[in-house]
């Protein structure tokens, strides 16, 4: 008779999450290029107006997750991710949001904020990776959803690498645009340690739904992964028809 294998422990489960940091998009040839100072000023400029689409989809994703989720002290955790994005005005904290913050990025690049928050220059290939990853947040149970969120393992390697490289490599970047970055440095970190605890709990009932953590980290992975491809792919296009960025600058 075949038994079902063991689950791993805790600290052999956690350790196979963490090992897939060898799939994140801080790998990719066009991130690479990004942190060895390679990218032209418009490869910039279209690696950030493109992952706009992904920043303003992080809160409908995380809503996704808190229409599904029957469990309060969970919403009550989550929802910061969408304050963290959107911007609040509570109890005397006035934030703006990540999602402020990418548009000044944007304007550090030389875009102006019709540029980024128009959606014009986003391809294809990089909304429909983006959009998979909301509709298995919408479809999926909120269980999974939480676990597809825990690429933010490997998150604060890739802030903390544009924040060290970006004023030598790209100098005429305005430094303030890297405000987002700078954040996201202490909220991935909050949002690492709950989502991470709450998969260890839950996932480590039995040997296969670790596995599907597993998988499901992958997935998110690929999403990441297939938008860089986009972006990238993109630019290569741009350099055999011709910039479609148009800045100050140029």
């Amino acid at each position: 008779m075949n038994h079902a294998p063991e689950p791993w422990s805790a600290q052999e489960f956690e350790a196979r999450l963490r090992g897939k940091s060898t799939s994140y998009h801080i790998h990719h040839p066009f991130h690479v290029m990004m942190a060895e100072g390679k990218l032209t000023r418009a490869q910039l400029q279209g690696w950030v107006a493109n992952r706009f689409y992904y920043q303003i989809s992080i809160p409908l994703k995380d809503a996704a997750i808190l229409s599904n989720c029957d469990n309060r002290e969970i919403r009550r955790e989550w929802i910061l991710r969408i304050l963290d994005h959107d911007g609040c005005s509570l109890g005397g904290i006035q934030d703006a949001g990540g999602i402020e913050a990418w548009i000044g990025l944007g304007e550090a690049v030389g875009l102006s904020r019709d540029d980024v928050t128009s959606l014009r220059y986003v391809v294809p290939a990089a909304r429909f990776a983006v959009d998979a990853y909301i509709n298995f947040a919408r479809r999926q149970p909120w269980q999974e959803a939480v676990a597809s969120s825990l690429t933010e393992l490997f998150a604060p390697h890739i802030h903390q690498q544009r924040i060290d490289t970006w004023p030598t490599q790209y100098p005429w970047v305005d430094a303030e645009g890297l405000r987002y970055f700078k954040q996201r440095l202490t909220q991935a970190k909050r949002d690492v340690a709950h989502g991470l605890h709450f998969t260890l709990a839950h996932f480590s009932q039995s040997r296969a739904l670790q596995e599907r953590a597993l998988e499901i980290l992958q997935f998110k992975l690929d999403v990441l992964w297939a938008l860089a491809d986009a972006i990238m792919l993109s630019q290569c296009e741009m350099a055999i028809t011709g910039p479609k960025l148009v800045t100050p600058h140029d």
